[in-house]
């Protein structure tokens, strides 16, 4: 099987990459070591598997499509690669049979690029550094300031507990089938320590969206239900619109 004979599954956000030089270019940024253990989300044909798994210690890879996994299994220089068929957001790295803390990289379906960063958060026992690619758009929304429209809970709640880094741009034309918009690496590291407790991660998360889900609404129409203290509500000022919250304003409310 070969790219250009491979039923492209949309429902799997399927875009293969096939430069060359851009390849070489994300394992040099990637820089994996002998000592490292990777996990690739959404290896595809191993384009980027064969520049990574030859070079470090132990590499496991998730991908949805069986017809992926039968061609990885048969690829020559990818045998012993430890390949599990299933969707990423299903797994948990404690249960995959490989050391930790991995390393993480994958070119993910870009409908649930959020999910799978608040998966790695989830995950934050287990990882080192994640090297994503993704939707440039959402690449800058990561890294949007306060007051902008950009500026929201994949934001607010990713700034709470990850570090990341703008990596380079990716062109639609080396992909097939090729995108209608231009793609990021995004390079993920772990706060050396989070701004909020494990145990308040839900809450958080979940008064976060509420806040922003009717973002030209007062946190006083949208939060209503909650039970935050009137002190807090003072000090903060519940008058105000999400975007014009700092993260720690936020976190104070839980």
């Amino acid at each position: 099987m070969k790219i250009n004979q491979h039923p492209f599954r949309k429902k799997w956000g399927q875009n293969f990459l096939t430069d060359n030089n851009l390849l070489n270019k994300i394992a040099r940024t990637i820089d994996p070591q002998s000592k490292d253990n990777f996990l690739e989300i959404g290896p595809g044909e191993g384009a980027l598997t064969e520049r990574i798994y030859p070079f470090v210690n132990q590499m496991a890879a998730i991908e949805i499509d069986p017809l992926l996994i039968n061609f990885l299994k048969d690829h020559p220089t990818l045998q012993n690669l430890l390949l599990i068929q299933g969707d990423i957001l299903l797994q948990e790295i404690e249960n995959i049979p490989i050391r930790t803390p991995v390393r993480i990289i994958g070119n993910i379906p870009y409908n649930i690029t959020s999910p799978i960063i608040f998966w790695l958060i989830e995950q934050l026992n287990y990882w080192e550094d994640a090297f994503i690619m993704m939707q440039k758009e959402v690449a800058e929304r990561l890294a949007s300031k306060i007051n902008t429209k950009a500026y929201g809970r994949l934001t607010v709640v990713t700034s709470a507990y990850l570090n990341f880094e703008y990596c380079f741009t990716i062109k639609p034309d080396v992909f097939i089938p090729k995108p209608k918009v231009e793609s990021a690496i995004m390079r993920f590291t772990k706060k050396s320590e989070p701004l909020i407790q494990d145990e308040k991660y839900l809450k958080f998360n979940k008064l976060v969206a509420t806040a922003f889900s009717q973002r030209r609404k007062m946190l006083r129409n949208t939060l209503k239900g909650w039970d935050i203290s009137e002190d807090i509500k003072n000090k903060i000022g519940f008058d105000r619109r999400p975007e014009s919250l700092t993260v720690e304003e936020f976190i104070s409310m839980v």
